[in-house]
């Protein structure tokens, strides 16, 4: 059964999970329920982290991973170098050296145990990384405060974003980790790496992270790195396809001795770096090269596909053209057997032809528009229809026709129509015991 919280959610919860869906435009309600959730609906939090994903960035607000960091630090021509405090020097020097040794021994002790057992009762609140991007933005807040604001420009991101852009970048990574408790940590920040040399030298060869030991997510560093003592630094780049620690620089260093130790790591694995930088040109090369087959391959199977189509699209029309010819026949065919049915079935209403003695009989020649003449008798009282019906009736008479008197020219009225709903007989048109009519064709009108 799911929790409470899980079936409903506030007022505020439902706004922060409606806003969150606007700004990532991510379409699954419960997907941004789910990643809410995850940041303990901290929006700013699981927008970064959203946007961080989207552009292949590691995760700023995940917790502490499972896993330690993906930096290779067992090589073993890592290049190491530390620095010694000062021996003490004359009688009185070993003097008070000697008297403070018992002291400095019994306080180092006891801390480490004191260390040792608090760990069992309280777990080090600095093993949970909750907030990795405000651990650096207050850590540069205290050190400006601190010593100023002549300094190599810090990373302003998290460890593994770092990396990552160094690794893009093809660029060396120096880390620095912060010990404050460490009685040389601010000599080392007044002294070197806070003047001018060592700012420039930095800024113009390489990225700069730095973070305390003291915020979770410089502790999280320090347990990868394994530093011995402060100050610490470490040079980090892209090694064998692997980020992997070039070079360690341990205690109290002066400005000019870091610009030659740090040269001499950069030299010695320049090559490396000019290695990576022409596999990759090749590779970028391979899959440009690979991208422009793709997409001539894609082009000619687009040209293919389009001739495909129009083939179809001629074929379809060849064959609607086809089908509607075949139409156009069968209605003809219809059409002209109709036809023949209406005038067979006119030729047998037809009254018989009087004989030629019968006194009310007439002849009638029609001359076809064929220019052929047909002749047949009807009589005076029989209307103008069965002329029209005998006419339709002739294979050689058109389908649509009209009967014309030439002197004086007019067309007698075979049909019916509304005016004149029965048409007349011979005899009401006028016509005489020996008639020439014209059968006029009206099929193209």
């Amino acid at each position: 059964m799911a929790a409470p919280e899980e079936r409903e959610l506030s007022q505020e919860q439902t706004e922060k999970l409606l806003q969150f869906q606007d700004l990532t435009g991510i379409e699954s309600m419960d997907q941004c329920r789910q990643t809410l959730q995850q940041h303990n609906w901290n929006i700013e939090a699981a927008v970064q982290d959203r946007l961080n994903e989207q552009e292949g960035v590691p995760s700023v607000f995940n917790t502490t991973p499972s896993r330690p960091l993906q930096v290779n630090t067992a090589d073993h021509r890592v290049y190491s170098y530390v620095v010694s405090r000062p021996q003490p020097r004359g009688l009185l020097g070993w003097g008070y050296y000697l008297i403070m040794l018992p002291f400095r021994i019994t306080y180092y002790t006891l801390l480490d145990i004191f260390r040792f057992a608090l760990r069992f009762i309280r777990p080090d609140p600095r093993s949970r990384v909750t907030d990795p991007v405000g651990d650096i933005v207050s850590f540069i807040q205290m050190f400006e405060e601190k010593y100023g604001r002549t300094h190599p420009v810090f990373y302003q991101g998290t460890y593994s974003q770092a990396l990552n852009d160094a690794k893009q970048e093809l660029r060396f990574l120096l880390v620095y980790l912060h010990g404050e408790e460490h009685q040389d940590s601010d000599d080392f920040c007044r002294n070197t790496l806070c003047t001018t040399e060592i700012t420039q030298f930095v800024n113009s060869r390489m990225l700069f992270w730095a973070c305390s030991t003291n915020k979770p997510e410089g502790f999280r560093v320090s347990q990868a790195l394994r530093e011995n003592t402060y100050p610490f630094l470490a040079m980090i780049m892209l090694k064998d396809r692997r980020m992997t620690v070039v070079g360690r620089l341990e205690g109290l260093i002066q400005p000019q001795d870091l610009i030659n130790q740090l040269t001499f790591i950069m030299e010695a694995n320049q090559t490396y770096l000019v290695s990576e930088r022409l596999e990759r040109e090749e590779r970028n090369q391979t899959q440009v090269l690979r991208q422009q087959q793709d997409e001539a391959y894609l082009a000619s199977l687009r040209a293919d596909q389009e001739k495909e189509r129009k083939k179809r699209e001629k074929q379809e029309q060849k064959r609607r053209e086809e089908e509607e010819a075949e139409l156009r026949l069968q209605a003809e065919e219809r059409k002209k057997r109709n036809l023949q049915e209406e005038k067979e079935r006119r030729s047998e209403c037809l009254p018989a032809e009087p004989e030629p003695d019968h006194p009310d009989s007439l002849r009638i020649i029609f001359k076809m528009p064929n220019d052929t003449r047909v002749e047949r008798r009807f009589l005076f009282t029989q209307s103008l229809s069965v002329i029209h019906d005998f006419l339709f009736s002739l294979k050689e008479t058109p389908e649509h026709f009209q009967i014309v008197v030439n002197f004086p020219r007019r067309v007698l009225p075979c049909l019916p129509t509304e005016e004149v709903p029965m048409p007349p007989t011979l005899q009401e048109a006028g016509l005489s015991r020996s008639q020439l009519l014209f059968v006029q064709d009206l099929t193209d009108e």
